[in-house]
């Protein structure tokens, strides 16, 4: 089932998400309902925030990158409870991102190419690993959804600025994109 995606402005979108039991109902079906409508929206990454769950839970799909990105192939996975442990601040990339949440906006966010995280797979098997490249990247703008950040909150405080109208037309509900949205205000 295609969701509604919450747009700026909602409250959902700025509250700390808590981590899920093993036993939490029906998750398999919100993981297929989070992949159906982040595809639908043409996106590589959903966070349950975003469809106004305040969980740990995230979807990501690389496989879309795969022909740039031949390592992706086939990359498409749910992550429970998520939580990054570790930054590698060694190197960072500085790189333009856009959010289903917010639509017409993209900025230049500087990361940490590599991080430590731990989460529950949708067999709801451990793991903890380092990632890097891309996918760390992904997984950082996702799971800052969870602890009530999203990307414009790591831009300078000038790009802020400039983006100012962007941001209050998202809250008056005065935007366009292709998919199903939650506006704040309509």
């Amino acid at each position: 089932m295609i969701l509604p995606i919450y747009i700026y402005g909602q409250p959902v979108l700025r509250k700390e998400s808590a981590d899920i039991g093993k036993d939490y109902p029906n998750l398999k079906e919100l993981l297929a309902n989070m992949f159906e409508t982040m595809e639908e929206a043409n996106g590589v990454g959903l966070a349950a925030p975003q469809i106004g769950l305040n969980i740990r839970v995230v979807v990501i799909d690389l496989d879309v990158l795969s022909e740039d990105f031949p390592e992706y192939k086939g990359f498409k996975k749910g992550f429970i409870n998520p939580h990054i442990i570790e930054y590698d601040e060694t190197n960072t990339e500085s790189l333009e991102e856009g959010c289903l949440s917010l639509p017409g906006i993209q900025e230049k966010v500087t990361r940490p190419t590599r991080i430590h995280v731990q989460y529950l797979d949708e067999d709801l098997n451990e793991h903890d690993e380092w990632v890097e490249g891309y996918l760390a990247r992904v997984m950082q703008h996702e799971f800052d959804h969870l602890d009530a950040k999203m990307f414009i909150d790591r831009i300078s405080p000038l790009r802020k600025q400039l983006i100012k109208s962007k941001l209050k037309a998202l809250l008056q509900g005065r935007y366009r994109c292709s998919y199903r949205t939650k506006a704040a205000r309509r």
